[in-house]
Formats: structure tokens, C-alpha cells, sequence
């Protein structure tokens, strides 16, 4: 049996694993489209299913599809170890986001086989349905359910741009499960992920210890202004919703510099109408996403945009509607669970630092129900959701050994 201290993944085991599984879903520029229950996402969870059962893990499936592989502990009272993330992608994804996480949960547990190494929690592996949201609102959907935020019967009936639910979607690809969502009880949740931002490149810093994850609001802003002939209106006497929106994206700019370094904020998602190359818009319809660790600075920004843009619109005499369209409260993950992600990366001799989480992850919600951390590892350029996503085998290799030890620290090494 081996001691706590020399256990280490094996990384080209791990690598192989996230070649084979990028197989499945192939995007057109060198990534993944493996939008959520789709038939390529049936065909990734099979895979992973057969790579788990070889390993001896039992499998349970709940309501909204969400995988989990059990490997015992020694104390069938103890609570278990989760580790894991999601296998889906965004329709132009990269291999690794949320990849790397399911499939080095798995390495941990093949890891702990070969050495005949026994834990007092069980461990179980996970990968959470549609953490992405991009076929199906919102993200981070299946962990939102287990976590009580999000309701079941709602989510099923959410639609797809085809009008398709994820209800019956779940059913077509024979992955909608028996168990209730949320009837599980943890011990603890360890997620790895990419960092998809560029600090830890940036810095050459092996291992991102995540406190904590941003905050974030979602308004959908629209404008009502009046469509009319651009050549023929003069000046005087335009009421141009794009011109407003213009104005309010320098605006939301802004307001998140003013906060910087830790604030967010940008246009995404926009719509003009009617959208022709002659006609002044008359509507204009667009969302600003703001993102903080601070839900104070969140709140700071919400009023500053509508203060600003109630001016903005009065001067331009346009119509104006805002409405919360999503968001949830900065996060602070579990101080003892970010401590063993921290004692794991130092034992280990890797260069490691704090780092707040940008971006949205199935831990941000399990944190609610259960003592959660997160790892993150370095990406080329910071660069995600993106096919040219892309890590290094030796980042991959770290981020796995960090987090094999958080998990089997927590889960208490027997013998």
C-alpha cells in the first residue's frame, strides 16, 4: 500500500484519456461540440461510463442525467469525497474545459486501485449535466437543481432553439435516471478546471488555490426609440435606440473600471431593430453582464447602470427597460477544504496562489449544500470556450496531483 506523501497520478494515462474522450464530438477547428444531451454527449457518457465500471465503480444516475461513480471506503457510514465536473461542451469548445476535471476524478480512483489504497470515505466521481447552458438556459443547470436553486419541473420544460425540452431530450438519449436530485449527501466537493483566464500563464504559476468565485447580474436592457429612413431624417430629429445602446456600452465599461482590478463588465448578447443598413434602429435589445467577488461592488454597478442609463435615454428620448435576467452572489468556498487544496500544492513543491474563479462552475452552486474547493490550472493565453482552447500535459499532470491529494486527504488514507 502506498503512504499519502508518494502517490501521484500518472499523467499520461490522464492525457490519453482526454485525447479519446476529444474524439467524440469533433469540432471543425481542432475542439469539441458536444452541446448537452445530444447524441455525441450520449456517446461521451457511455465512454466514460465503461472507463469507470473497469475500475470497479458503481454507477447512479439521477433525474436531470447527472453521472455518479462510486468507489467504497472503509466505513460505510462515512460520508463521501466528491470530485468531478462536466463533460459537455460549447458548440466551438476546447478538450479540456470541464473535461479535465471529470477525467482526472477518474484518475484518482485508477490511481488508488493500482496502488491497493484504501480511503475511510468513499470517493465518488461525477459529471454534472449541462454546466455549459449553452443549448439549454441556464448553466450550470444540473448542479443548480442538486443544490435546490433551480427547480426540476422547470428546467425540464426549458426549450432549445429547436423548440426540443430537456425533459424529452433526457429521454431520447437515455440518460434521465431514477434517483432524486439532491438526495445525495457529501462529505466534500473538489472540482478541477482550467483557469480560462490568464493569470497563472501570465505569472508561471503552477496551481490556482480558488477562494472564491465571482459574483454575477445579468440585465437585459431594452430601448424603444423610432425607426426611420437614415438618409432622410435629419439629425435633430432621430430617436436612435442604437446610438443609446452605444452610449450605455461605454458606460458599462466604465463602471467596471471603476472597480478594477476584481470587477467585469461588458456588452454580450445584442439585438437591433429592424436591423437593416438604411433604417435608424428603433428598438435595441442587449444584455450587460457585470461580475465582481464582491457583492457590494455587484450591487454599486447595478444602480450606477441604471442611473446612467436613465440619463442617457432621457437625452436621446428613448424608452427604457431593465430587467434582471440572471445571476447569484459571490462565492466563498470552504476554508478548510481551500486549505487542503493549499498544504496539497505545497507539499507537492508546486508554485501556487490565491486566485478568484471568473467564470461560472458546478462548485459555485454544490458550495450551497456541501464544504466545496476548487483547483485551477494554467490555459494557453487565458484562452476558453474557444477551440484553440489549450493546456499542457505537465499543467494537466499538476492539477491532477493537486487535487488527487485534496480528495484523498479528505478522504482519510486507511493503513
Amino acid at each position: 500500500m502506498a503512504t499519502a506523501n508518494n502517490l501521484r497520478i500518472n499523467g499520461d494515462r490522464l492525457w490519453d484519456s482526454l485525447m479519446e474522450m476529444a474524439k467524440i464530438g469533433p469540432g471543425i477547428a481542432g475542439g469539441n461540440n458536444r452541446q448537452t444531451l445530444t447524441d455525441e454527449d450520449a456517446e461521451g457518457r457511455t465512454l466514460f461510463q465503461s472507463w469507470c465500471e473497469a475500475e470497479g465503480l458503481t454507477m447512479g444516475v439521477d433525474k436531470m442525467g447527472t453521472m455518479f461513480f462510486r468507489r467504497e471506503g472503509t466505513d460505510p457510514d462515512a460520508l463521501p469525497v466528491y470530485v468531478g465536473s462536466h463533460l459537455d461542451t460549447q458548440p466551438t469548445g476546447g478538450k479540456y474545459d470541464g473535461v479535465l476535471g471529470v477525467l482526472a476524478g477518474l484518475e484518482i480512483v485508477r490511481t488508488l486501485n493500482e496502488t491497493n489504497t484504501k480511503t475511510k470515505h468513499p470517493i465518488v466521481v461525477v459529471n454534472w449535466t449541462n454546466e455549459e447552458g449553452t443549448r439549454f438556459a441556464p448553466a450550470m443547470m444540473a448542479s443548480g437543481v442538486f443544490a435546490g436553486v433551480l427547480s426540476l419541473e422547470e428546467i425540464y420544460a426549458a426549450k432549445d432553439a429547436g423548440g426540443k425540452t430537456v425533459g424529452d431530450e433526457l429521454k431520447r438519449i437515455g440518460w434521465a435516471g431514477d434517483e432524486a436530485v439532491g438526495a445525495r449527501k457529501m462529505h466534500a466537493f473538489f472540482e478541477l478546471h482550467i483557469e480560462q483566464g490568464p493569470i497563472l500563464e501570465a505569472e508561471n504559476i503552477d496551481i490556482g488555490v480558488v477562494a472564491h468565485g465571482q459574483g454575477l447580474s445579468w440585465q437585459q436592457i431594452t430601448l424603444t426609440g423610432r425607426e426611420s429612413h437614415t438618409g432622410s431624417t435629419p439629425m435633430p430629429m432621430r430617436i436612435n435606440a442604437g446610438l443609446g445602446m452605444a452610449r450605455i456600452t461605454q458606460l458599462v465599461d466604465e463602471i467596471a473600471w471603476s472597480h478594477a482590478p476584481n470587477a467585469a463588465g461588458a456588452i454580450g448578447h445584442c439585438d437591433v431593430y429592424p436591423n437593416s443598413r438604411n433604417i435608424i434602429p428603433g428598438r435595441a435589445v442587449f444584455t450587460v453582464d457585470f461580475r465582481s467577488p464582491d457583492k457590494a461592488v455587484i450591487e454599486d454597478m447595478e444602480v450606477r447602470l441604471k442611473e446612467g442609463a436613465k440619463k442617457i435615454t432621457d437625452e436621446i428620448g428613448l424608452g427604457l427597460e431593465i430587467e434582471k435576467v440572471g445571476g447569484f452572489d459571490p462565492v466563498e468556498f470552504d476554508a478548510d477544504c481551500v486549505a487542503t487544496v493549499r498544504n496539497a500544492a505545497g507539499r507537492l513543491g508546486y508554485s501556487h496562489r490565491n486566485i478568484v474563479s471568473g467564470a461560472g462552475h458546478d462548485a459555485c452552486w454544490i458550495n450551497r449544500v456541501a464544504p466545496t474547493a476548487m483547483v485551477m490550472c494554467p490555459c494557453v493565453g487565458g484562452l476558453s470556450h474557444n477551440e484553440a482552447e489549450e493546456i499542457y500535459p505537465e499543467w494537466a499532470r499538476a492539477g491532477a496531483d493537486v487535487l488527487f491529494h485534496a480528495v484523498v486527504d479528505t478522504a482519510e488514507i486507511v493503513g
